[in-house]
């Protein structure tokens, strides 16, 4: 078989799952494209893992089922100023380097369900830019153009995915990080809301702000990494457990930047590929409305021309007045002006901080999400030479209000100008509303129908698209004894119930064999921070009549709360009391009720 150029997680599973692939042999092929790329771009990664250390990874998986890890076999790439056990952690900067005891928090959970790290990649010093120009270790190049920055401080995490290296990467994202690399490289860039992602085993840029974020070629697998990454985690001080905001999503409002404030920089291609894309999400049921700039612009100059730098002095502790010599030019100036500001400057910002937030909250209540250009347009290294701080700043101007603001944001690619230099747009919402703002990102970059990568050959993997529902229908999802066949099952008949779909659970649930049940079923329970293979359910719709009725006939300890699918949908399920649940047998492992029935004949 021979690997698209694309390694988007989906068709690697299907070969896997088909004896087509091995990880062994997917090994074998993405460190020969390693090689060859680094022979046109040497400055992508920090530090790799030997191809013996990952064939012996690879060989473990070889010997496990294909179906019981969500990431059997799917290469990734890690920022390298987040903890890998095996490779240095440099943050950008050869003094600061050390062995980490650990790997971070998200690195072991994507580990723990099949993933293969390959290794560290490149970044601008401390995370403290968004061109991919401040690194010792060399400056990766945008995918389409060796003249142009890939941008940063995400570079090589970026180029890594571009450039067909790997599945998928972490990036971080303080004030764009996560966004801008993507656009200048023509894939998907999730930033999560902050601290849904544990920030564990993160080099800190400004802690109160960092977020851990992911760069694919479609925006279904960075769902699926997201759900899988995502935990809360006590020894990370900004954790948050995720509760999803809701989006309308077949009609919707959408904010645009009012004709007076789109800033292109002098890039007309990209102004018209802008206005392109507001035509497009209108096409596709939103309605534009014109949103006040002038406080999100306020919110990006509070974070770099403010108090807030200090945030990245306080990061580096003792470090930056012992080695400041040893640091990059440009960073080590960016953070010296953290040196003037006292503690009440600090405070102050804090409170405008906060002034700010309620004024964007107040905007929620005009549109639902955001358009906003991924960044004005991509500039070469020599303008960086010449103008170091002033290209980058221009590089933030719709980046740096996102997490200060609090809120999520999915970009994606939306483009091309006839210079041959990528467009992308950001979908920006309320924080929590990172599922929504992916799908309404995924619908407008399926419409787009502009492929990901370097090489531009595959098309995006869709999310999988929730069926439409029947007007005052409900989507029930059954997971025991009201399954298909079984005895329970005539409850759903004698209420017309439809089967909608098979499919599985999202990640962290367990099932267990409920003890002295009659007829025998199940107790399904999430715990969050497991990593298991999902559990297969069935979909059913009915209307909601028959659905009440259903609800009032479900006996205790079962009761119908939202469960969470592989894919990120919500829906009704049966849950049960978990302390009646893990009195019975846990049967997790088996995959489902059925096949827990099936092994027992």
């Amino acid at each position: 078989m021979t690997l698209p150029d694309m390694l988007q997680i989906d068709d690697l599973l299907a070969a896997y799952r088909s004896g087509d692939f091995r990880p062994s042999d997917l090994i074998r092929e993405i460190t020969g494209r390693i090689e060859a790329y680094q022979q046109k771009d040497p400055a992508v990664w920090i530090s790799l893992f030997s191809t013996d250390h990952l064939l012996a990874r690879a060989e473990e998986l070889d010997g496990l089922s294909s179906t019981d890890l969500p990431l059997y076999g799917i290469p990734f790439a890690v920022k390298d100023n987040i903890d890998v056990v095996g490779l240095q952690t440099t943050a950008g900067c050869p003094a600061f380097a050390f062995e980490p005891s650990e790997s971070a928090e998200v690195v072991k959970r994507l580990e723990a369900a099949g993933a293969i790290v390959i290794g560290k990649t490149n970044l601008d010093q401390f995370a403290t830019g968004l061109v991919g120009m401040r690194s010792p270790y060399g400056q990766p190049s945008c995918v389409f153009d060796p003249a142009c920055v890939s941008g940063g401080s995400s570079s090589g995490s970026a180029v890594s995915v571009a450039a067909g290296l790997v599945s998928f990467s972490l990036g971080t994202d303080t004030a764009g990080s996560g966004r801008v690399p993507a656009m200048f490289n023509n894939i998907v860039g999730l930033k999560p809301s902050r601290g849904v992602l544990s920030t564990y085993g993160l080099i800190p840029a400004c802690e109160s702000l960092d977020c851990i974020s992911i760069f694919t070629g479609c925006v279904a697998d960075a769902l699926r990494v997201e759900k899988i990454a995502a935990a809360p985690d006590s020894r990370a001080p900004y954790s948050r457990s995720m509760t999803p905001h809701r989006l309308p999503l077949d009609s919707f409002r959408f904010g645009i930047l009012p004709e007076s404030e789109r800033f292109f920089d002098g890039d007309a291609g990209n102004a018209a590929l802008y206005e392109n894309s507001i035509q497009t999400l209108m096409h596709l049921g939103g309605t534009p409305v014109e949103i006040d700039f002038a406080p999100l612009k306020e919110a990006a100059q509070l974070l770099y021309s403010g108090p807030f730098v200090v945030e990245r002095l306080t990061a580096l502790g003792d470090f930056y007045p012992q080695h400041k010599a040893d640091m990059d030019p440009t960073v080590a100036g960016i953070i010296a002006g953290a040196e003037r500001y006292t503690a009440a400057d600090v405070f102050k910002a804090i409170y405008r901080q906060h002034g700010l937030q309620q004024i964007a909250e107040r905007m929620w209540t005009q549109f639902d999400v955001m358009l906003m250009p991924t960044a004005p347009r991509i500039v070469t290294k020599q303008e960086v030479i010449a103008e170091p701080v002033a290209a980058n700043s221009m590089l933030g101007t719709y980046t740096n209000f996102v997490n200060i603001l609090d809120m999520s944001a999915c970009a994606v690619p939306a483009g091309f100008g006839k210079d041959g230099h990528p467009f992308g747009v950001t979908f920006v919402a309320p924080a929590f509303a990172d599922h929504d703002v992916s799908l309404l990102a995924d619908r407008f970059h399926q419409a787009v129908g502009e492929n990901t990568g370097a090489a531009r050959s595959e098309p995006p993997r869709p999310v999988p698209p929730a069926e439409a529902m029947s007007p005052g229908s409900v989507r029930l999802a059954v997971v025991g004894a009201h399954l298909k066949g079984l005895p329970l099952h005539w409850q759903l008949e004698q209420e017309h119930a439809v089967l909608r779909e098979t499919t599985r659970t999202a990640h962290d649930y367990r099932l267990f064999a409920l003890a002295n049940s009659v007829p025998p079923k199940p107790g399904l329970v999430r715990e969050p921070g497991f990593v298991g293979a999902g559990l297969e359910i069935e979909i059913y719709e009915l209307d909601s009549a028959g659905f009440g009725r259903f609800v009032a006939s479900v006996p205790q300890p079962m009761s119908i709360g939202r469960i969470t699918l592989e894919d990120g949908r919500e829906v009704s399920s049966f849950l049960c009391a978990e302390s009646v649940a893990r009195s019975g047998t846990d049967i997790t492992a088996t995959g489902g009720w059925r096949a827990y029935l099936a092994g027992k004949d």
